[in-house]
């Protein structure tokens, strides 16, 4: 689910635009499923999502590094910190239960 590169994790996600509130909401088959409050136009859910993912990793919006950005399912690419690494352990127990 994770790649790990010298200290960079990159995952995928599904992003779920028009969501009530921003959230992690788990995991969706090979990916990680992430609602965002901001609609699919000109690029707003994009913004939110790099937005959201810098707050919830306290990584600079700049290196939260997004493919896909026509997609719904898209790559993300971190670096990796003490967030990352908890987030990243948290999910492998998700999947492994």
């Amino acid at each position: 689910m994770f790649k790990i590169e010298d200290n960079f994790v990159t995952f995928k996600i599904k992003a779920q635009p028009n969501s009530s509130k921003n959230k992690i909401a788990g995991i969706y088959g090979e990916a990680i499923k992430i609602n965002i409050k901001a609609p699919a136009v000109e690029g707003a859910a994009n913004k939110e999502l790099i937005k959201f993912l810098s707050k919830e990793f306290k990584i600079p919006k700049s290196e939260v590094m997004l493919k896909g950005e026509t997609s719904k399912h898209k790559s993300v690419k971190l670096e990796i910190n003490e967030r990352v690494k908890n987030f990243m352990e948290k999910i492998e127990n998700e999947k492994e239960a």
